[in-house]
């Protein structure tokens, strides 16, 4: 299954509770290695609907409470709504898909349509992302903590570039891939 048959199933299940849902994460990027896991983002008017979960669990959706929150740099307080979120697992039997729910304006929401776009329109990056992937993969074969230990914050030095390009592009999300 491909991103826009697994977001078609998430969004039946969903509904109108999803403003909308977003291919992320490296399978979004053409060219770019990637694991065989799709990554989503489900955007919300409000994380703390009820209905959010209720109906993801329903349809045989994993909530994974442990993953309440995103990490960045540039945001030092621990309860930050910027940086909530909600992250669930695919059904049992579908193909391996994160799904990270977050809320329609935070940082933390825009934060991946940014940074994928931004891969997108700048191949150089694009593969110099794609190497350091790689090589970490390398170092840490075992660990996706080691992985991600260098990777993350990595990541959030170079959003300062992403985001001079997306106010010097007046950069909007890519419905493309909506």
């Amino acid at each position: 299954m491909n991103f826009r048959e697994l977001g078609g199933r998430l969004r039946q299940v969903l509904r109108d509770t999803a403003v909308c849902i977003d291919h992320i994460g490296s399978t979004s990027i053409p060219d770019l290695p990637a694991k065989d896991i799709i990554d989503m983002q489900v955007t919300v008017a409000d994380l703390d609907d009820p209905a959010i979960v209720e109906k993801l669990v329903g349809a045989g959706y994993e909530m994974r409470l442990e993953y309440g929150r995103d990490e960045y740099i540039g945001i030092s307080n621990p309860d930050s709504l910027e940086l909530r979120k909600r992250y669930c697992r695919e059904p049992e039997g579908q193909r391996r898909t994160n799904i990270h729910i977050r809320q329609d304006g935070r940082f933390n929401q825009r934060y991946p349509l940014l940074f994928r776009d931004y891969l997108r329109a700048h191949p150089i990056m694009r593969d110099g992302y794609a190497l350091i992937k790689m090589r970490l993969a390398e170092i840490f074969p075992d660990s996706i903590e080691g992985y991600l230990y260098i990777k993350d914050p990595l990541m959030d030095m170079l959003f300062a570039a992403v985001q001079e390009w997306a106010q010097a592009t007046n950069w909007q999300p890519d419905e493309a891939y909506r």
